[in-house]
Parts: C-alpha cells; sequence; structure tokens
C-alpha cells in the first residue's frame, strides 16, 4: 500500500481515470483541491505526488498562488527521489522546477487526440518502455515546454510542441498530454479553430487503442509507488522504536 498526494488546479481538471487505476493497484489517493483553496502540505511525506493541469503558467503565483508551493513540493520529489508525474500545467511546472523552461501562447495549439511518437530514448524508460512507435494521446495546450531541463531525456514529441514526454533524474516524469482525460471531458473544452465535434468523434475512435497504453503506464508508475512505499516500510520495522529507524522512514529535509 502507499500513498499519492494529486494536486487538482480546476474544477473539471480531476485525476478521472488515472485516479482510478492507481485505486485499483491498491494505493490511497488525497486529491487536494488546490484551486478551491485546499492547502498543500507543508512537506511531501506522501509516497508520490501528481501535478494534474489547469489554465496556469507554472509561475502564475498571481493567479493561482497555490502554485508556488507545488513548485517546492516538486522540488522536494526531485531531490529525495519520490515519484512524480505531472501532467500537462503538471509537467511543465517539473520542467521550470528542474531548470527548463516554459512559454506562454507558443507555436500552434493542440486540441484533442493526436499522434505522439515515442522517441528511442523511450526504450529504457520505466514507463515508456515497449509503446508502440505513435501512440494516441489527447491534448488541450497553447502554453508548452521550450527547454528540457539538463539531462533530462526526451522521451515523445508531437509535430506541433516537441516536448511532449520527459523524465528528470530516475523518478520524475512530465507530459504535455492528458492521459487521464476521456472523450466525454473534451466536449466541455472550449479552443479556437476545431470542430468540436470533429475533436470529440476523433477522440472517441482513438480510445480503444489509447486506453491499454495509458493504463500500463500508470500500472508501471503504481508498481514504482508501491515499491518505495513497502521500502519505507522495511526501513521503519528495521528501525521500529530507536531514532535511527524514525530517521530512515521518513524524507530528510
Amino acid at each position: 500500500m502507499g500513498d499519492v498526494l494529486i494536486v487538482q488546479n480546476s474544477r473539471s481538471g480531476g485525476p478521472s481515470r488515472v485516479g482510478d487505476w492507481l485505486a485499483e493497484a491498491g494505493l490511497e489517493l488525497d486529491v487536494v483541491l488546490a484551486h478551491e483553496g485546499a492547502p498543500l502540505p507543508a512537506r511531501l511525506e506522501h509516497d508520490a505526488m501528481i501535478m494534474l493541469g489547469g489554465g496556469y503558467l507554472p509561475g502564475e503565483d498571481d493567479k493561482a498562488p497555490w502554485l508556488r508551493d507545488a513548485r517546492r513540493l516538486a522540488g522536494q520529489a526531485l531531490r529525495e527521489g519520490v515519484p512524480f508525474f505531472g501532467i500537462c500545467l503538471g509537467g511543465q511546472l517539473l520542467a521550470e522546477v528542474a531548470g527548463g523552461e516554459v512559454t506562454g501562447d507558443v507555436g500552434a495549439p493542440e486540441n484533442g487526440s493526436l499522434p505522439v511518437t515515442i522517441r528511442p530514448e523511450a526504450a529504457g524508460d520505466p514507463l515508456f518502455h515497449g509503446l508502440p512507435q505513435v501512440v494516441p494521446a489527447v491534448e488541450h495546450h497553447k502554453d508548452a515546454i521550450t527547454r528540457l531541463p539538463e539531462g533530462a531525456v526526451h522521451l515523445a514529441e508531437t509535430a506541433r510542441c516537441p516536448f511532449q514526454a520527459f523524465r528528470v533524474g530516475e523518478r520524475a516524469w512530465g507530459v504535455q498530454f492528458h492521459p487521464e482525460v476521456l472523450p466525454a471531458r473534451i466536449r466541455g473544452w472550449r479552443a479556437d479553430g476545431f470542430d468540436p465535434d470533429e475533436v470529440y468523434a476523433r477522440a472517441v475512435a482513438d480510445e480503444p487503442v489509447s486506453t491499454p497504453i495509458w493504463h500500463e503506464v500508470t500500472t508501471r508508475f503504481a508498481a514504482l509507488i508501491t515499491e518505495r512505499a513497502s521500502s519505507k516500510g522495511r526501513s521503519g520495522a528495521r528501525g521500529h522504536g530507536s531514532a535511527a529507524g524514525v530517521a530512515a522512514a521518513r524524507p530528510s529535509s
């Protein structure tokens, strides 16, 4: 068993099927409705963190003041090797925290289910290895990562937006697309220049292909979380009753 901090940044932007898949894997979900003013923890004591999407740039603290705390927790996850998965805004936030660059309203916007190319570098990645060369994923963004952090592993791309997926270190991933989104949610999106019926129909047609792929990626991430939780439990058991054991079971500051 392990627990996952999930930061929600908009009313409609919940964890959806990714949350369901994590729960099916036996994980406990702590969904913080940050957009409603729910506070983020002072420290990341969870076994993993997921940062969802939202209509902000990762540094727009004036519009979304909780982003400051989200960046702090993401930085802690990077330093301490806590599994992290950032979706859309969450992926951009990871890139920025790790030293990359995010630019607002850049390039051509992407909306709906689009083909994402998995790069050769993904062959050795814990989450993205063995995926088909091209996979469909739901997009909804006009802001984008324009420079990856130094040392990041570039995992996936599209023609319009090159940085679709990447890994920082061993346990932190960012994606520009939305593996959690089902076609029904697309109906509620407004995107200038796109035919909503066409976008919806394409997502419905792609779902039988995309669903098992993103389920597999989520299941692999869940396994990393469970592994971390088990490791923490073993450390705590070995040091039960001692100050050394308590220190080993908790992340260092």
